[in-house]
């Protein structure tokens, strides 16, 4: 590994590159990322360097939303196969057959979608923002896709809005149960149980902090608390034992995996990085109508 871990640093060198790293990747692709977190973050980071060519540990919608941003560097992904099973339960002509059947609300997209998809949507959000770009929007109904967990949830928070959602999720998270997290308080009485959003919402309303991936880490980072039942993907809960070995964490379940995050190796890293393969391309109207999309965002949500 340590041969592998030096090839690549030295290629990022030569070719001025940086390597995004995603929560739930395999840990040991943090050994090479210059930059690790949830898609949205890392694709800000990207357009904030300098470089060249951006190597993207993630899904392809990360990629496509680094290319969106970023659309005079050389966007690679690592692993073509690495998809997201969320985004692919929505498709372009799906979301615009969606808003017509809702005509005169506004549509909010959450970022695990498409390009293509964010190209028809009003605003995009994160699962960080998601109830303040809902809010922002002064609407009493609200289209939400493609994640009818994380829509719901958001509903939940405010009083005063509809949210309808689409019929999609992400499977690791939607699998949670109720008596699971009431199982998790009987064996962990002491435990801080952490859940992501994209959990349904009779889950998350049973959880000590709801919040995004980059939400839960900071909560464990602040809290004076030694024990974490931790409510999302594996990759979340393996960094959390690495950075607060002091600390201890349960994972909810052991299936809390995301087969298409796990996908990515270093030696993908490698091979794309050496021949500048898998690149991410879009159509450059598509290009601007998401850009758009997600800009209008990032003018609610610094």
């Amino acid at each position: 590994m340590f041969n592998l871990i030096e090839r690549i640093n030295k290629l990022k060198k030569e070719k001025n590159a940086i390597i995004l790293a995603h929560s739930y990747q395999n840990i040991e692709i943090d050994k090479v990322a210059d930059f690790v977190g949830d898609s949205l973050y890392l694709s800000q980071k990207a357009k904030e360097t300098n470089a060249d060519i951006i190597v993207f540990a993630g899904v392809y919608f990360m990629a496509q939303t680094a290319k969106i941003i970023s659309p005079e560097k050389k966007v690679l992904l690592p692993n073509l196969h690495a998809g997201c099973l969320m985004a692919d339960m929505i498709n372009l002509n799906q979301a615009i057959e969606f808003k017509k059947n809702h005509p005169n609300i506004p549509m909010v997209c959450y970022i695990n979608s498409t390009a293509e998809v964010k190209s028809v949507c009003d605003i995009c959000c994160t699962s960080s923002n998601a109830v303040e770009i809902v809010k922002s929007l002064n609407s009493n109904k609200v289209l939400f896709i493609p994640d009818k967990n994380l829509g719901k949830y958001v509903e939940t928070q405010l009083d005063d809005v509809e949210v309808i959602t689409y019929n999609g999720c992400c499977p690791v998270h939607d699998n949670v149960t109720e008596q699971n997290i009431i199982d998790a308080r009987k064996k962990y009485p002491k435990a801080k149980i952490l859940i992501h959003p994209e959990c349904l919402t009779e889950v998350t309303l049973l959880g000590d902090y709801v919040g995004s991936t980059s939400g839960i880490i900071d909560y464990v980072k602040n809290s004076p608390e030694k024990q974490f039942v931790i409510v999302t993907e594996k990759g979340v809960a393996d960094r959390l034992r690495r950075d607060y070995p002091e600390k201890e964490f349960f994972l909810i379940s052991e299936n809390m995996l995301c087969e298409s995050m796990k996908l990515t190796t270093l030696e993908e890293i490698l091979n794309s990085l050496e021949n500048e393969v898998n690149e991410v391309m879009l159509d450059e109207e598509v290009r601007k109508l998401s850009s758009s999309c997600i800009e209008r965002m990032l003018k609610v949500s610094k």
